[in-house]
């Protein structure tokens, strides 16, 4: 099980933990919401949980629980520029359908 983390989020990450001046690393999970079932979560992660996996990619470090790596599972994070909008863009193999506004999905 893995997520695949682009230079460009690694880069984006490093940023926000910097700022913030202490951090782990990147939560990434799933939660129940929306109309077609499930949401992203990003946090950031003081510490890790005896269910947590760790990877490690481009020097920064991101933590998901067991739980959420059953739907995250072959992930690309990425982080685009959009003309003034800026995010995190989740490229995730197991998505059968979203919502038309972007802020759900269901596996």
């Amino acid at each position: 099980m893995s997520i695949i983390l682009t230079e460009r989020a690694a880069t984006q990450i490093q940023k926000q933990i910097e700022k913030r001046g202490h951090g782990l690393g990147l939560r990434l999970g799933v939660k129940k919401s929306g109309c077609t079932g499930f949401a992203y979560v990003i946090e950031y992660a003081d510490e890790t949980g005896p269910d947590d996996q760790v990877i490690e990619s481009h020097g920064v470090k991101v933590i998901i629980s067991d739980e959420s790596m059953s739907f995250l599972d072959g992930t690309e994070l990425d982080y685009t520029r959009e003309g003034i909008n800026e995010a995190f863009r989740f490229n995730n193999p197991n998505v059968k359908d979203s919502c038309g506004c972007g802020e759900s999905f269901s596996v």
